[in-house]
């Protein structure tokens, strides 16, 4: 499965802007569909134990990417990409998106626009799911998980945000939180994706590769179209915190 297990981050304070709703909306909408779902075990009628679990699986077969499936050329596989982003494994997986995207989302929402954000999410995530499906053509594990396309929007932040100090927690540094430019995490963070990525054999875990997909995308989509609205200078630290 499509999972992240990353460094927390803050956001840089949002000021004289407009709301970034698109973020929120899919925040919400991943959220309902999780909900409404199989696996997370809140509606009585996908049962529990045995039965759960194989409610679980089909939902996943159905709605995931398959990759045998999606490049099959049959018509119905293709709407998986976008059916997929919505879906998630667990309750971990879930949150730790939603954490990611409501950091960086809003940001990058801002720079881009509504409809351009929305677009931008989409695509990038659909082209993630691919990549990942043409790397592990003969894989029947079902993909899932909003990682592709909020890596995407990481992507899109070390462009756009380059100097913004976020403030993040190592596992290996006690989990000390400790501030940072923008591009020192998300570039550490993407070279641990791809060297993670080498690894996978395409089974069930970590999509890594749609991670590193995602990401490159993401930072060639702000790249193309959103030069002129880079932050070059630092952004101020959010409310209740001070410049190191």
């Amino acid at each position: 499965m499509d999972h992240t297990d990353d460094p927390g981050a803050t956001p840089p304070r949002r000021t004289g802007r407009r709301r970034p709703w698109v973020t929120y909306a899919l925040i919400g909408c991943c959220f309902l569909v999780f909900l409404a779902g199989p696996a997370s075990g809140v509606v009585p009628s996908h049962g529990t134990g045995r039965l759960v679990q194989e409610s679980r699986a089909a939902w996943f077969d159905r709605w995931g990417v398959v990759p045998e499936a999606l490049l099959s050329g049959r018509a119905r596989p293709l709407l998986t990409p976008l059916t997929a982003l919505f879906l998630h494994a667990n309750w971990l997986h879930l949150l730790g998106n939603l954490l990611f995207l409501f950091v960086f989302g809003g940001p990058v929402e801002q720079r881009m626009g509504p409809h351009r954000f929305a677009l931008f999410y989409l695509g990038t995530g659909y082209a993630a799911m691919c990549c990942y499906a043409v790397a592990h053509p003969e894989s029947a594990q079902p993909l899932v998980g909003a990682s592709g396309a909020v890596s995407a929007v990481l992507g899109a932040f070390l462009f756009l945000h380059p100097r913004t100090r976020v403030t993040s927690v190592f596992p290996f540094l006690l989990f000390l939180p400790l501030r940072f430019p923008a591009w020192a995490v998300l570039l550490f963070w993407v070279t641990l994706q791809w060297l993670a990525a080498r690894q996978d054999a395409g089974g069930p875990g970590i999509a890594h590769l749609a991670h590193v997909a995602g990401f490159t995308l993401g930072f060639l989509c702000a790249w193309l179209g959103h030069r002129r609205a880079r932050v070059t200078g630092p952004t101020p630290a959010c409310e209740g915190e001070r410049p190191p």
